[in-house]
């Protein structure tokens, strides 16, 4: 028995009658948002290069997908095996350049091929010709997706489809300009306008990250890390005064984020 089929009939057993009164109780809806947990909690463990966590996160993340095939298995569904040959046979069809006669061989290309094999499979599935052109190029991107990551993947998406700024220069002018639009729209205290602007701007500002070949979330994960280390230094300042927060006025506040900033290890 492979260790995979050891972990998949532990899962069988602990959701069977007989088993774990907790597991038993589990339906694949209540097991979603530990799915994203999980899911996050593998990124922060890679992330931090804990080689160790990343290990043991990635084992949680695949025990709920067990389980989840599990669950689904009860009634009928399908099982993990059935899983396991449609991720199978989906690899296969869309590396034709490794398994089939394609000459694609640089990443771009294979992205494009791969993007027009999920198109053609999306027609195949809503019953339509592959030559038809009814269906939208998008439809696939994930809603459950969060937002910055879901913008990067959409700009993504159509800049395989050539539908993307050449020059950078252009990127930052639109950022610029989008700057200038929510100045305006907050003079002019329009509410409806102010969050259209602002969500205009964090969507250029993630194309800019996406140019400049970042990872958007990534990106923001990481001024947020040093924008807390650098308020806890603050926080400790203050109680070395004999101070705490709420008691300082923001000129005080200021003078000392800004001594933070300066010192070398405040500026990772």
């Amino acid at each position: 028995m492979t260790a995979f089929e050891k972990l998949c009939e532990i899962v069988a057993k602990l959701c069977a009658p007989g088993g774990c009164p907790w597991d038993r109780e589990q339906t694949n809806e209540s097991l979603l948002p530990a799915l994203i947990e999980e899911a996050y909690e593998v990124a922060g463990a890679m992330r931090a290069n804990d080689t160790a966590n990343f290990r043991e996160e990635l084992g949680d993340l695949l025990l709920l997908i067990v389980m989840h095939a599990e669950i689904a298995s009860e009634s009928g569904r399908f099982d993990i095996n059935g899983v396991l040959k449609e991720v199978t046979e989906k690899l296969i069809r869309r590396h034709p350049h490794v398994f089939g006669s394609s000459d694609a061989r640089d990443s771009g290309a294979v992205l494009k091929q791969w993007e027009s094999i999920k198109h053609a499979e999306r027609k195949h599935k809503s019953g339509r010709n592959a030559d038809e052109t009814s269906g939208h190029y998008l439809d696939d991107l994930p809603l459950a997706l969060p937002a910055l990551m879901r913008a990067q993947k959409a700009q993504s998406k159509v800049a395989r489809v050539n539908f993307d700024w050449t020059d950078l220069g252009d990127v930052m002018a639109k950022v610029e300009e989008e700057i200038q639009e929510s100045k305006q729209a907050i003079l002019e205290q329009d509410r409806s306008s102010i969050e259209d602007e602002v969500g205009d701007l964090l969507f250029a500002v993630v194309n800019l990250a996406r140019k400049c070949k970042l990872d958007a979330e990534a990106a923001l994960q990481g001024a947020t890390d040093k924008f807390v280390a650098r308020f806890n230094r603050l926080e400790d300042e203050l109680q070395s005064r004999g101070k705490k927060l709420g008691d300082i006025d923001l000129a005080e506040l200021d003078k000392i984020w800004n001594q933070i900033k300066e010192t070398p290890d405040a500026k990772r």
